[in-house]
Formats: C-alpha cells, sequence, structure tokens
C-alpha cells in the first residue's frame, strides 16, 4: 500500500482514482520494459515500479491528455 504521496492529492491531479490507477500502471509497465536499456530509467535502491511511476505522477512528471 502506498503511504505516500497521498492518493487522493494525486486522484485530485489527474481526474479520479481510476485514472491514477490506469496512469501509474501505464508508466510501471514503461518503466519497467525500460530498464534493461542502456539509456532506460535506472530504478532507485529498492523502489518497486509502481512507487517510483507514482511519485513521478505526484511530482508532475507525467501528466494526464484529455
Amino acid at each position: 500500500m502506498i503511504n505516500f504521496p497521498p492518493i487522493d492529492e494525486m486522484a485530485n491531479k489527474v481526474g479520479s482514482k481510476y485514472a491514477l490507477c490506469v496512469i501509474c500502471s501505464k508508466r510501471a509497465r514503461e518503466l519497467l520494459a525500460n530498464a534493461g536499456n542502456p539509456s532506460g530509467f535506472e530504478m532507485p535502491d529498492k523502489q518497486k515500479p509502481l512507487t517510483a511511476a507514482a511519485y513521478e505522477v505526484y511530482n508532475g512528471k507525467v501528466t494526464v491528455a484529455k
């Protein structure tokens, strides 16, 4: 379970908790797919892809096209 970043705040940024779930899961899959590439995403120590995706949404690095 993600305690931080706050789920309610992230849901307000993207519109709904459903949209948040879809966005975070798609981004986590992208991170996993690019993790093995030399120019790909470097996973921080002991951080799971879903957590990294949630932080990206919370920090505004991932935006939603409506």
